[in-house]
This record gives structure tokens, sequence and C-alpha cells, in this order.
């Protein structure tokens, strides 16, 4: 009997949806293929590259820390995308929504030295949150209200909190060290050591990690097991539908984008308290997030848009960020090779997406064209009996008025 659903269980599974679900891997294996002929012309050797690659991220219990490092913020931002991408929005501002929790956190830590230490960072976590979820809804609300386009409101965030962030750092929050060496390095000072997020000594791996894990279940609950995930996914799904059933369209495009920027907020937070323990730019977002706000985007499409599914992406990601330093090293080739490598995956998977989800539109299509020719009633079927009957009758009649001549 367990064999016979075994076997039923494997024959409803299509190729379709294999293939969709390996799109992801198979997308990583061509860009990791093209990087191997790219490692050829510079004369090194891609096994060798790529064995170091896996030793950096995976080859010990630092580097497997260093990966889980790594992973945690773009796992939040990630999940943050799913939210977005569910309810029917495109959320590109991860790295404003991470420098403005980021920036929130950090002055709780700066205005409240002496207090202790957990108290502090609960603080810092909800500011980050709050910091990032206000970065979020502002692009949202524009949405909701004046139909503005998302992607760009949110890219254009992302250039205002980086100015923002400029502005503080070689100002208000510049640290007084610099000042009195007249460096100006434009940097925090460090926050107090009992401010630290708890770690696993003797590695960087710290409590932020176990967090982020937590929220994407908590994520995934949220969107498929509460009223309130369901009428995201189905303003996401049809906007006009779900508009006629009674859902307020406007206010979940809004809530969207809001809990959105409060989990990349919320990974600024973490990466402030967890690894940095300061705020430091060199002008741009990438100095400190690591671009972190965008991968966490490929992450999460990697996973199919699914916090579950982002988990083992994030993770992913991070060892591919983590063992590019090894490969490097290792290979002696250029930086802008690794550089190179993680843009031909970013393209890749991405591009597999866009792939897999015009192939999901036209297999909608073709199985409501199925659907539609077989309730349709073909009148002959239907009318010869009729006819065959019409026609006994008719002879019956002729018969009986010939014996009556």
């Amino acid at each position: 009997m367990i064999d016979r659903l075994g076997l039923s269980a494997l024959k409803s599974v299509s190729f379709g949806q294999i293939l969709d679900a390996l799109l992801p891997v198979l997308a990583t294996l061509a860009a990791l293929l093209i990087g191997a002929i790219m490692l050829l012309l510079l004369g090194a050797n891609p096994l060798e590259a790529y064995g170091a690659l896996l030793e950096g991220a995976f080859g010990s219990t630092n580097a497997l820390a260093d990966t889980l490092v790594k992973a945690t913020p773009l796992l939040l931002v990630g999940l943050g995308t799913c939210i977005a991408f569910r309810g029917g929005v495109t959320n590109i501002g991860g790295e404003g929504q991470f420098v403005a929790g980021a920036l929130g956190a950090t002055m709780i830590g700066l205005w409240l030295p002496d207090w202790p230490g957990w108290i502090v960072i609960m603080f810092a976590m909800i500011a980050g949150f709050i910091g990032g979820a206000i970065w979020g809804g502002i692009p949202g609300v524009l949405k909701a209200r004046f139909n503005v386009n998302e992607i760009l409101s949110t890219i254009m965030m992302n250039q205002i909190a980086v100015q923002a962030m400029n502005f503080l750092l070689i100002g208000p929050l510049i640290d007084p060290v610099q000042l009195e060496r007249a460096s100006r390095i434009p940097q925090t000072a460090r926050l107090s050591r009992p401010f630290d997020l708890p770690r696993l000594v003797p590695t960087r791996l710290h409590l932020g990690a176990a967090i982020a894990v937590v929220l994407a279940i908590l994520v995934y609950i949220l969107l498929w097991r509460t009223t309130l995930g369901y009428r995201i996914r189905a303003v996401g799904l049809n906007p006009d539908a779900s508009r006629y059933a009674g859902i307020n369209v406007e206010r979940h495009i809004v809530l969207s984008l809001l809990l959105s920027g409060a989990l990349a907020g919320l990974a600024g937070a973490i990466q402030v308290y967890g690894v940095h323990h300061r705020m430091f730019t060199d002008g741009s977002a990438t100095g400190f997030t690591g671009n972190a706000g965008f991968n966490g985007i490929v992450a999460a499409l990697f996973g199919q848009l699914h916090p579950l599914g982002t988990i083992p992406a994030s993770f992913f990601f991070g060892g591919l960020l983590v063992g590019a330093n090894k490969l490097q090293r290792a290979v002696q080739v250029p930086s802008a090779l690794i550089t190179t490598l993680n843009g031909l995956v970013v393209v890749f998977v991405v591009s597999s997406d866009i792939w897999r989800r015009n192939r999901a539109k036209r297999r909608v299509s073709e199985e409501e064209m199925l659907s539609a020719e077989e309730s349709v009633e073909v009148p002959v079927v239907t009318r010869a009996p009729q006819a065959a009957e019409t026609g006994l009758e008719d002879s019956e009649t002729q018969a009986s008025r010939e014996a009556m001549l």
C-alpha cells in the first residue's frame, strides 16, 4: 500500500515541476562553467580554484561560521524580498533600508552607553526594525496613493539613505577620537562591549544567525498560515479580484513594503551589533552593507521566493562570497574576476527565474485552453438521437397512410 502511494505521488510530480525546482541550481552551474572558462583564459586551474572556494567557505569551523555570518543579512533581506514579491511589489531598496536600520540601532547604542547590555540590544533591534520599516513604507505609500513606480522610488531612497549616512558619520555621529587626531575617518565610536551580540567563541558566529532562521519560519507562518498573509498573497496575485472581494489593496501594498523594509533594517541592526560594532562608510552603501541589500534579492529568487527556501539559498551565497576570497589568494587571479563570477551567478539565477515565470504562465494558459475545449458541447452529438427518433416517427406515419389507401 505504501509503495503504491509512493508511486502515485511520484507520478503526480511532472517533469516541468522538477525542472522548475532545479532551475536555480542549473543556472548556478552554468555560471560556474563560464567562470571556469575565464579561469582557463587567465592561466588558472578551475578545479584548484573551485576547490579553494569550497575550502574557504566550508573547510573548517571558522570558515563555516564566517559563511553563516555572511548569510545572515542575506537571509533577512531575502525574507523581506519574499514578502514584497508575494504582495505584488518589487523592493529594490534593501540597501537603503539596511542603512536606515543600522543608523537607528547605532544611535541607540551611542546614546545609552551606561544602560544594561540586554536592554540596549533589544531597543536597538526594535529601532532597526522601525527604521527599515519607515524607509520601506515611504515607497509603499507613494505606490498606493499616487501609483509611483516602487522600483524607482526604492532605488532613489537608497541614495538618500547613503547621503544621510555620509553626513551623519562625518558630522554628528563621528568618532570623537577621529576629531582629536584630525583624521576625520567617517565612522562612529566603537559600541560598548556589553552591547555585542552573544557569539560562539572562538568563531565570529553570533546570535543573529539564529534570529534570522526563526524569522524565516515566522514569515512562512505569516504568509501561508494567517489571514493577513493570505490577503497579501491575494493582492499580489490579482489586485482587482482582491478589491472585489473586499480586501483593501492599497493598505496591503503599503504593509508588504513596510514589512520588507523592516526585515532589511533589522539586518542592518544585527550587522552593527553582531559584526562591526560601529558604523562606517567609504562614501557608498557597499562599504558598509557589502551589497547585502542586492544579494539578498538574488538569494530570495534562488529560494523561489519562499521563506524556507531562502534559508539554504542564503547559506549558499554566503559560502560563495566567503570562499571567493580564498579562491583569489589560491590561484592569484584579479579581484575583478571574483566580482565577475558573483555577477554571473546573479544574472543566471535572475534569468532562470524569469524563464520559470514565463513557463508557468504558458502552462496556465494551456490548461485553461484545454479546460475550455472540454467544456464545449458538440451540437451534432446532442441532436443525433432526436434526429433518429424523428426519422422513425416519419416512416411509421407513411406506413399507416399506405395501409389506409
